[in-house]
């Protein structure tokens, strides 16, 4: 209750004129350590498989962008963040094009880990946009990073080139989301 409460009355500072919508509203240290949570999803994935799970999280993210160029105080940012959810979805597509099972092995990932889905959803529930914002553009670097990590250790020239690929699409979001904010 006491999120919504706090959620409730951001809206109510921003629809007043007393906030603005970009404006923080809790410093950066507040924000969840994506690096450590990623990580311990990450662990319960063989290594093999982790590009996968990277992916399906891609989709959750373009599923985030889309619903916030939705959003009324975003109408100025919407093609910005429409091309960021494209961005997400080719990441994923690329990715899971290096596997011939995909869609199986992530309904596996799913079932053993039906978790995984309000992990995603707590790291940004209750929070105003700028905090989701700087949330999502930490998630990009990181993910960039991860995709270079992962082509440095690939054999496969077709991966790595994939997983490069990769990192540039994910900086390219994390720089709107650093600009809007």
């Amino acid at each position: 209750m006491v999120l919504r409460d706090r959620r409730i009355a951001g809206r109510l500072a921003v629809a007043s004129g007393t906030r603005s919508p970009m404006q923080p509203t809790r410093p950066e240290s507040s924000l969840p350590n994506l690096g450590g949570i990623f990580a311990s999803v990450l662990q319960r994935v063989a290594e093999p498989h982790r590009p996968l799970l990277i992916a399906i999280a891609e989709r959750l993210a373009a599923e985030r962008y889309r619903g916030w160029a939705k959003e009324p105080t975003m109408s100025d940012h919407a093609p910005q963040l429409l091309a960021c959810a494209r961005r997400e979805e080719e990441i994923a597509a690329r990715v899971e094009a290096l596997f011939p099972e995909a869609s199986a092995i992530q309904r596996e990932m799913f079932e053993k880990n039906p978790d995984f889905m309000e992990i995603n959803r707590s790291v940004f529930a209750g929070r105003p946009l700028p905090e989701q914002f700087r949330i999502q553009a930490q998630g990009e670097r990181l993910g960039a990073a991860t995709w270079r990590a992962l082509a440095r250790k690939e054999e496969s020239r077709v991966a790595r080139e994939v997983f490069l690929a990769c990192a540039e699409l994910e900086q390219a979001s994390a720089l709107v989301l650093e600009a809007i904010v």
